[in-house]
């Protein structure tokens, strides 16, 4: 069964004026195969639930939040009916999901968390067979806590945000009134955070290559794809923009490794195709970003997307770099052999522009005349390790935006770096492989 996506458009994650605080839903999509419900809004909310009776249905409001329709039907073809989206009053967005004849479920039978207040999954843990109707209009409220969403992508407690470092890159943005950013930070040690329009999706340009070198890994890991196997450059896959593996004659071979590391390194497009061939296609490794918990992460199209087709999120990407650093998605094998070929990111404009002596950092960049962005691991001197994803819209080329990308990144540095380990607040392990000390 395939997972069906439903994605808001850019135009509607412009916030008017007036409603600078008003969450929007950025998207949302029903996993058939998992029976999970993703909800995706810009900014922090608390869902309300309860299920209904006559016909059997679960009804999700989403408090100030709002969407560019009237109304949303979606049919499914088993257990869920359909799933209809509209609006309650000006200020809520209400999702009605229906079961089909013959199946119910009850409030015991759902879980809603999230691993932010703005990504939320509603699970339905089983159905029930009911061929008999239940009389009246039951309603059963479901109780979703707050610290439903004190998990960030399921490995990392959060703490608080930063608030003070926080202030100082809303306060610099004022000043860049051109660019359209969207920001997150995470320290590893505390859990703290930025949040800046981390939900919000703006266009992939390279940094897409980032989740499609996991999930290459992930087939290495698995047994079906070796690290020596060849690729053969086909004249569809072959394309311009950057690499150098364009000027080398259709049916070239390369080994997987060499491909994987000049998608990376130096970003080259045909690599990343004939990856993303390897792989099975976008299909495949969109239902894979989905598995992980990446709900603004896909891809659309072959690269060179110079339309900025492909899509992904800062908090996405700080959400990859979790789950890899944890060892949640690879073997600490793959994991190691995956960052080192991010430590060799031959652009180190940006993020790395602006982080001390003695660090390093495995990220990876993308590059459009419209976005720019950069995500990656960060390990300090002081044993500390952070993650951070930013990814900047801006004006035709502007060179602005990598200004502000080296100026955030330095400021956040700085900051962290400011914090001894003695002063850090003890933080629990659990996950086997948060703290990062891999050089």
């Amino acid at each position: 069964m395939k997972s069906h996506l439903l994605a808001i458009g850019l135009s509607s994650l412009l916030l008017v004026a007036g409603q600078a605080k008003a969450s929007r839903l950025q998207s949302w999509y029903f996993d058939s195969k998992q029976n999970q419900l993703h909800l995706t809004t810009t900014s922090g909310i608390q869902p309300k639930a309860f299920v209904l009776d006559n016909p059997n249905r679960l009804v999700i409001d989403l408090p100030g939040t709002n969407f560019n329709s009237d109304s949303v039907k979606q049919s499914f073809g088993n257990a869920v009916k359909e799933i209809r989206i509209g609006k309650s009053d000006n200020k809520t967005i209400r999702f009605v999901v229906e079961l089909a004849r013959g199946y119910h479920i009850n409030s015991q039978n759902i879980s809603i968390k999230g691993d932010s207040r703005s990504h939320w999954i509603v699970k339905f843990n089983s159905f029930d067979r009911q061929n008999k109707p239940i009389p009246g209009e039951n309603r059963e409220n479901i109780t979703i806590k707050s610290t439903d969403a004190s998990t960030f992508a399921g490995v990392v407690n959060l703490g608080k945000e930063m608030v003070g470092i926080s202030s100082q890159i809303r306060a610099l943005l004022a000043t860049y009134k051109s660019l359209n950013p969207g920001i997150f930070f995470l320290d590893l040690d505390t859990g703290n955070y930025i949040d800046i329009n981390g939900e919000k999706r703006f266009a992939a340009a390279s940094t897409i290559k980032f989740p499609l070198l996991v999930a290459l890994f992930q087939e290495i890991d698995a047994g079906r794809i070796k690290l020596t196997d060849k690729l053969v450059m086909r004249r569809d896959l072959r394309v311009g923009e950057a690499g150098t593996m364009k000027y080398k004659p259709v049916g070239t071979k390369f080994s997987v490794l060499q491909t994987a590391t000049l998608m990376m390194t130096i970003s080259d497009n045909t690599a990343t195709n004939m990856v993303l061939d390897r792989l099975g296609g976008a299909a495949k490794v969109n239902q894979r970003f989905r598995n992980w918990g990446l709900p603004n992460t896909a891809v659309r199209r072959l690269l060179p997307d110079l339309a900025g087709k492909n899509t992904t999120s800062s908090k996405d990407l700080v959400r990859l770099a979790a789950l890899v650093s944890n060892n949640r998605l690879l073997s600490p094998n793959s994991r190691n052999r995956v960052l080192g070929i991010m430590r060799r990111v031959k652009t180190n404009t940006l993020l790395p522009a602006g982080i001390g002596k003695g660090a390093t950092i495995a990220h990876k960049t993308g590059t459009l005349r419209f976005i720019i962005g950069d995500a990656g691991i960060i390990e300090m001197p002081n044993g500390k390790s952070y993650l951070a994803g930013v990814l900047v819209q801006r004006p035709n080329h502007d060179r602005k935006a990598g200004d502000f990308v080296r100026e955030v990144s330095r400021r956040v540095y700085n900051y962290l770096n400011q914090t001894t380990v003695s002063n850090i607040e003890p933080h629990s392990d659990t996950s086997g492989g948060l703290r990062l000390h891999t050089r």
